[in-house]
């Protein structure tokens, strides 16, 4: 593996998500939600902290294994924006864009995913 991770589409598309969480977390409904709060932000950092990790390794085997809990991590973010839509910490549509940019980083981590095991087999 040549690149960087920072060079990576998810790793870039992570970075942005976790700006639109923090951005959306200085809602003031959020406020006293100190544990709600910590745990979508953990999370989110997650999803590029283990892109970053697992690349560098120099193994396609190591990095599939990080791009798969970064994936998890993926799914959390989103149960937290379902969480704070039913709770009604916050509509809808404040967390429309980030909902949706999560769904893409999964996929993308799939295909990701996906090409890696290519190169494995190869």
């Amino acid at each position: 593996m040549t690149k960087s991770f920072e060079e990576f589409e998810v790793y870039q598309k992570g970075i942005l998500l976790t700006k639109l969480i923090f951005k959306l977390l200085e809602n003031k409904s959020f406020e006293k939600e100190f544990s709600f709060k910590d745990q979508i932000k953990r999370a989110v950092i997650s999803i590029t902290n283990n892109i970053a990790e697992g690349s560098e390794y120099n193994n396609n085997k190591q990095l599939i294994r990080y791009l798969k809990i970064s994936k998890g991590s993926c799914a959390e973010v989103r149960s937290m924006l379902v969480l704070a839509r039913e709770l009604e910490l916050i509509s809808q549509l404040e967390i429309e864009k980030s909902y949706n940019l999560s769904i893409e980083i999964s996929q993308n981590l799939s295909n990701f995913i996906k090409y890696l095991n290519t190169k494995i087999k190869e």
